[in-house]
């Protein structure tokens, strides 16, 4: 499944940092903005390199706070190439006369190219580019420079550089903050033709080491400054001559094993790298069978799409990333929104991972269980037992969200609130759950998974305080999924009380942790309750809880928390009249004095959550254990409700909403699914995805294709299938992992489910429909007439 080239024509300022998100190249282990090379950081461009998990922490004076940040660090610039004709200006698009440009993003092999023309008065100079980041061998970068000379002969400087100089100041709200993590730069000569720059980030004292290798027809010379380790060649062409320049990088850092010293490891690295056209081709091998293991066929543009969405993913979480203590970056490695945090996002893109590459996914759990003790510790902090996961994650697990955050539209900082979001405790504990399921790893359910499962649920547990009034349990004080409400109108202490997605996620955590430690070996079991220090009362508490918590409704719907239904409604028309675009709806309200707390208004999806996460039977289940029988005319109009007082001011927003309209309201869901795989590529967001693309957005869009519109569940050992038909997307077909089947194949289209299981030596898979089930063994294809 190579899939469509995705291509931009002319060259457009107010488009170029868009461009260069949605144009990063990366391999799991680092990443690169699509930055012209020839053009450095400024008010249009943004050249920017990422290694996963890699942080530095500073201090900053803020509004009179001095406020902690930690951010992923911006690391040295390898892309730098520049030219100009011989003693004359250097040539860019945003000082010279392009005549044309275009640039290609080609998905199969993984490769940018970009063609551009500059006009040098009588004659032209035509140049193209190729470049990629490897996927085969994950340390290695290169660039190849084709400059062709047309008119008249041109004499040609050519100047590459390693750039120690940088700082993360791409995100305009974060530039009060000290955005300077690199210290200690040097740089040096290897042997000819190679160069070397070495650094480390100020407090984390990571230490980073890449060499270059520059090759070209004529003589390479050497002529470092400081922080820029610089290479410089000139070119003769004669007219229709074209004279090719590559560069080669590698890059190590202090975190990568088997190594002695990142330097030494870079300059022996890219001195053994083969020639451009060697390493191009070993990078499309490598591209080939990871796009193989990831099968996705889905016609017309929305498959473009869906591919474009998969690229991205598979850049940011590869194979490579198994090897690492990373989480999942919230936006890529593609920019410093967010400032490469890990938040929940995870819960949106591990359940496609799972299917595909279930090594990947264990290792991103892991990185959640290294933080396990942290977790316990904030727990702690507040008085309670278990694991209370921060809301933003980076290197070593503490709560890192922002004690204050700007509104850009009031230019006020204001107090953030969202680390209140303790649902994020769920999140960690439905992946593993799903993990688990879709894996049979038993192992890693009755080992990390178990350890980071119980503890959760203990968070919860603990967090409950039974009310006599209700004769409920409620959980008080928090900030839901919604994000817009972190109050009551006027109160004196931040956080809602029973979100109802909190409360329900938090019972199913409950329940689960109960399932898993019954089904548990009796001498694990043990050992867990040693470990943990597991009181014999808590199971029972368990159990109460699980059963007990409250469940808030007005109006004859699911409230969004408790008091909800008082607030008062939004005039949405108005709003939408004098505003336009409203997705931002808290920042418009603050800035007019007011507060989207007094309303009836949402950022995102919160109630309507649970039917992204469970299934409608799981969910009546779950209600119904909490004593609330949920039929479907209360969830529709629940459905309807949100649908109405949503503001959609998150690309999460529109994927949960088609997701749960397909079955809920199925001639509604394709406008928000549309949203869904539009929201980076149109930057719906106004001008956030220059900032980095919004990956669990792009995963769930994917996971909408193979859970969302399958209904495929796996649970209970049994692949479970309940497709419902949408007619824009009629016709598909994907491979998962499942149980140790590799690439079963999956097809509809028509009515039809053809199922596919290749050769293996493993157990028959077990097929369940609404309407029976069937056993699918190795080599057989199964053809199943959907029910209606």
């Amino acid at each position: 499944m190579p899939g469509p080239s995705w291509e931009y024509d002319g060259y457009r300022p107010a488009e170029e940092r868009l461009r260069e998100s949605l144009c990063t190249l990366g391999n799991g282990y680092f990443a690169t903005r699509g930055a012209l090379p020839e053009c450095t950081a400024d008010d249009v461009h943004y050249p920017g390199t990422y290694a996963a998990g890699c942080y530095d922490r500073l201090t900053s004076e803020v509004a009179g706070c001095r406020v902690e940040n930690e951010d992923m660090v911006n690391l040295p610039n390898w892309l730098p190439l520049r030219f100009r004709p011989a003693d004359g200006n250097w040539l860019a698009p945003d000082t010279a006369a392009v005549t044309e440009h275009h640039q290609v993003l080609h998905l199969g092999p993984g490769l940018l190219e970009r063609r551009s023309r500059y006009a040098l008065g009588d004659g032209t100079l035509q140049v193209r580019q190729l470049r990629l980041v490897h996927l085969g061998d994950p340390h290695l970068a290169a660039l190849r420079t084709e400059f062709t000379a047309a008119g008249k002969p041109v004499e040609l400087d050519v100047e590459a550089a390693l750039d120690g100089s940088v700082t993360n100041a791409q995100v305009a709200r974060y530039r009060e903050l000290d955005g300077r993590h690199l210290t200690h730069v040097h740089v040096g000569t290897s042997v000819p033709g190679t160069v070397w720059l070495r650094c480390r980030t100020r407090t984390s004292d990571i230490r980073f080491g890449l060499a270059g290798r520059l090759t070209a027809r004529a003589p390479v010379t050497h002529a470092n400054e400081a922080h820029r380790a610089v290479q410089r060649v000139r070119l003769r062409l004669s007219p229709g001559d074209t004279a090719t320049v590559d560069k080669t990088v590698a890059l190590h850092t202090s975190h990568d094993p088997a190594i002695s010293d990142p330097l030494r490891a870079a300059v022996d690295r890219v001195a053994a790298a083969p020639e451009f056209d060697a390493l191009l081709e070993s990078h499309r091998v490598a591209w080939e069978q990871l796009w193989r293991r990831t099968e996705l066929d889905v016609p017309g543009e929305a498959g473009s799409i869906l591919r474009l969405h998969l690229f991205h993913v598979l850049q940011t979480l590869s194979p490579h990333t198994a090897d690492l203590d990373v989480g999942v970056p919230a936006r890529g490695l593609h920019g410093e929104a967010y400032r490469g945090h890990v938040f929940w996002d995870e819960l949106f893109v591990l359940p496609y991972l799972n299917l595909h590459l279930p090594e990947v996914s264990r290792a991103l759990l892991r990185y959640r269980h290294r933080r396990l003790d942290t977790a316990c510790h904030a727990a702690h902090g507040i008085g309670r037992r278990g694991a209370l996961y921060p809301w933003q994650s980076g290197s070593d697990g503490r709560e890192e969200t922002q004690r204050l955050h700007l509104n850009p539209r009031s230019g006020h900082w204001l107090p953030d609130h969202s680390r209140l979001q303790h649902h994020v405790g769920s999140a960690v504990a439905y992946n593993v759950w799903q993990y688990c399921e879709a894996t049979g790893d038993t192992d890693f359910r009755h080992g990390e998974g178990a350890e980071m499962l119980l503890q959760v649920a203990r968070f919860w547990a603990d967090s409950a305080t039974w009310d006599d009034r209700l004769g409920r349990y409620r959980i008080l004080g928090v900030v839901g999924p919604d994000e817009y409400h972190d109050a009551y109108p006027g109160a004196d202490r931040p956080g809602v009380d029973d979100n109802a997605y909190t409360n329900v996620t938090a019972a199913w955590v409950l329940g689960r942790a109960l399932e898993l430690l019954d089904g548990l070996p009796e001498p694990r079991r043990r050992e867990l309750t040693e470990h943990t220090g597991l009181g014999d009362d808590e199971p029972a508490r368990w159990e109460e809880v699980s059963r007990g918590l409250h469940v808030p409704f007005h109006d004859g719907v699911i409230s969004q928390f408790d008091g909800y239904g008082d607030l008062a409604e939004l005039d949405w028309d108005d709003y939408r009249e004098r505003y336009g675009d409203i997705r931002r709806l808290d920042r418009i309200l603050e800035a007019e004095g007011d507060t989207v707390n007094r309303y009836k208004a949402s950022k995102q999806a919160d109630v309507l959550m649970l039917g992204y996460l469970f299934s409608p039977p799981e969910l009546r289940s779950l209600l119904q254990r909490l004593g609330h029988p949920l039929d479907e005319h209360t969830w529709s109009a629940t459905v309807d409700h949100y649908l109405h007082r949503t503001s959609h001011g998150s690309t999460l927003s529109g994927l949960v909403h088609g997701w749960i309209l397909t079955r809920a309201r199925r001639a509604a869901a394709w406008s928000f699914v549309q949203e869904a795989l539009r929201g980076d590529i149109a930057d719906l967001q106004g001008g956030t995805t220059g900032e980095g693309i919004h990956l669990g957005a792009m995963a769930g869009t994917l996971d909408l294709v193979q859970r969302g519109l399958t209904g495929l569940e796996t649970r209970g050992g049994a692949l479970r299938l309940d497709p419902v038909p949408l007619p824009e997307l009629s016709s598909y077909g994907f491979a998962i992992r499942y149980h140790g089947h590799w690439g079963v194949r999956l097809r509809l289209r028509s009515g039809l489910l053809e199922i596919a299981v290749p050769d293996s030596d493993r157990s028959p898979i077990d097929i369940r429909l609404r309407d029976r089930a069937v056993p699918v063994g190795s080599g057989e294809t199964a053809r199943l007439v959907l029910p209606d």
